[in-house]
């Protein structure tokens, strides 16, 4: 079928200024190819069964009509009561909760709620891929300010960040623990980034959905070992609590990836605005689905101790792997991916050697260059996920062998 000839772009400028998810295709190449799949950060084991029985007597009860369009009573009920207990926020559920379709949608509700035409939103790089794209589909620019892995983590300039923010400055996207570099803000950048937006009144997107995925130091001596990094919030910060978004969503907390179901928290006016937004774009997230949300947000403090626990023990098989057969990497302290150094490989790129783990040596990765802005940064870097079964991480260590 040939194409016919349009005097007209039949692809707007934005959709053109993008690719498709490169995360994603390294999944589909992993399928393809036979490879253990360490790219897409989705679990490889069984939710929780009482979750999952939970969404099945949802279903078996009939709540498979539309919601209210912002979310279900108990679910909103939930998260306000979700973060009393863990943030020590109270939220009203009824002006201040939108519930969506995945923290996907919650980030670009958001922003396309915020943001107008040749605005600017601060990307800290490397970056979760769709965060640049959903500032461009709101008609913003993306601006991005470089993290740099030194020998104490990944960390950025203060003067960098500070020249970022100008008059057109609308919001900055803050990913903490972060997507994917594993690195845990401090108190005290967080309370420097706070003074910037308050500053320029700017507004602060935070994705927290690795908010309990966070670990010690258990690869040093005990003496030597720091206090296990704390989950700040930015709605926490003293006068951010008005100028934050918090976007969330039950996928990595409680492995449920493919359900879909996330949250926006936001100040009355810009939640009014963001339920508009949602309305238009999906109309709700699934039911029944909600139903089992509100019951896993209830579960005990126990059941996050063994998330972290659990998390803790698979970062600790996989880093020491990657380390031996000779990737550069440090243990990060949240979330659940590795960003490694490949210069010691000696090819020339990024993809080049994605494409030769995943066909020559079976284990699939993610090209660094594709959480950058400037490719050319991220060329000698590529990410692994270990949210996998103990199998699926042990089967990669057999094949990654090869690489000594």
């Amino acid at each position: 079928m040939t194409t016919p000839e349009f005097s007209k772009s039949r692809v707007s400028k934005r959709a053109a200024s993008f690719t498709e998810s490169v995360i994603r295709e390294m999944t589909r190449e992993a399928t393809k190819h036979g490879a253990v799949n360490l790219s897409q950060g989705f679990p490889d084991f069984a939710a929780p069964e009482e979750i999952k029985r939970k969404a099945q007597e949802a279903i078996a009860e009939d709540f498979n009509q539309y919601a209210i369009t912002w979310g279900t009573k108990d679910f909103r009920d939930a998260i306000t009561a979700k973060t009393k207990w863990f943030l020590g926020l109270d939220i009203d559920p009824e002006r201040e909760i939108t519930v969506t379709c995945g923290s996907t949608e919650g980030m670009i509700a958001g922003m396309m709620a915020v943001l107008d035409e040749g605005e600017e939103v601060v990307v800290f790089e490397p970056f979760y891929e769709n965060y640049a794209p959903d500032a461009i589909l709101s008609g913003a620019k993306p601006v991005h300010v470089p993290l740099r892995y030194t020998e104490d983590g990944w960390h950025f300039e203060r003067d960098e960040l500070s020249a970022a923010f100008n008059p057109r400055t609308k919001a900055i996207i803050l990913c903490n623990p972060n997507n994917p570099t594993g690195k845990v803000f401090s108190r005290e950048e967080m309370e420097f980034i706070a003074g910037l937006c308050r500053e320029y009144e700017v507004l602060c997107f935070t994705d927290e959905i690795y908010e309990h995925i966070i670990f010690d130091e258990t690869q040093k001596p005990e003496s030597e070992r720091r206090p296990r990094p704390e989950h700040i919030s930015m709605a926490q910060i003293d006068g951010m609590r008005e100028r934050t978004v918090v976007v969330n969503s039950l996928s990595k907390t409680y492995s449920v990836t493919g359900w879909r179901v996330g949250y926006c928290i936001a100040p009355p006016d810009i939640t009014n605005a963001i339920r508009k937004v949602h309305d238009f774009l999906t109309v709700g997230a699934a039911h029944p689905l909600q139903k089992a949300g509100a019951f896993a947000l209830s579960l005990p403090e126990s059941y996050y101790d063994e998330l972290q626990a659990d998390y803790q023990k698979k970062r600790d098989i996989i880093v020491p792997v990657l380390q031996d057969v000779g990737f550069k990497c440090d243990y990060p302290e949240g979330a659940y991916y590795v960003m490694t150094d490949i210069s010691d490989f000696g090819f020339e790129n990024d993809v080049e050697f994605t494409m030769h783990l995943i066909r020559e040596i079976g284990v699939a990765v993610v090209p660094g260059s594709s959480f950058y802005h400037t490719p050319e940064l991220g060329h000698q870097q590529v990410r692994f996920c270990f949210c996998k079964k103990d199998e699926t991480l042990e089967a990669a260590a057999e094949r990654l062998a090869s690489l000594k």
